[in-house]
């Protein structure tokens, strides 16, 4: 990975083929069983209530971000292990995601990447990351937030745009696919930076890679 380019990586590969229209029509009822795997494994906890008793059911695991916080501030490492399930868990997430976006009509693999590309470099965490920074990361990314609110609401309407030229084309519209690969690249950085901790690096204000 040259220098230049900034250390947390997303793309998708574009599907230059005719989607699958019964598994769109239906993508979210198909794609319930996913979801359940993913909670399970990103500390979610699903709620019901039977006989006027809530049951709930929660999962272990989900993004570590205070023990790799508290090593980088106290020890100045960030353990590999700590970093690669960090990693695999946003790839897991994300091939969820796109496949929830329509992007991708294979159901989402738990452990093979398939179109969904994210890569971190691993950071040196003794000479690459401030030990002080991840104390206000959070802190420095509201206008990144202010602006992905927005942007999560326009990816939102295009994917349901995108929905009806699926059903009735075979195609998802190129320019309505970079677009919404572009707000995932976008909170992906952002998510990079501020809560996995790979980079002190702020991310840049572009949809672009």
């Amino acid at each position: 990975m040259q220098q230049a380019t900034y250390p947390v990586q997303f793309s998708v590969d574009y599907p230059d083929r005719p989607l699958n229209r019964l598994t769109t029509a239906f993508r979210i009822i198909v794609a319930i069983p996913i979801m359940i795997v993913l909670g399970t494994v990103s500390g979610s906890t699903f709620g019901a209530y039977s006989n006027g008793t809530r049951v709930a059911v929660s999962g272990a695991g989900g993004v570590l971000f205070l023990g790799p916080l508290l090593m980088i501030l106290f020890r100045r490492k960030y353990p590999r292990w700590w970093f690669d399930w960090n990693l695999e868990l946003q790839r897991f997430t994300n091939r969820v995601f796109i496949y929830l976006a329509l992007m991708d009509d294979r159901y989402p693999s738990t452990d093979q990447q398939q179109s969904v590309h994210l890569d971190y470099v691993y950071p040196d965490a003794g000479r690459e990351l401030n030990r002080w920074l991840p104390l206000v990361k959070w802190l420095l990314v509201i206008p990144h937030f202010i602006v992905l609110i927005f942007l999560w609401i326009a990816a939102i309407v295009v994917v349901i745009l995108a929905w009806f030229a699926i059903l009735f084309t075979g195609r998802y519209p190129r320019s309505m696919f970079d677009f919404v690969e572009g707000v995932a690249r976008w909170g992906q950085r952002v998510i990079g930076y501020a809560f996995l901790l790979v980079t002190d690096r702020y991310p840049p204000f572009s949809l672009a890679p």
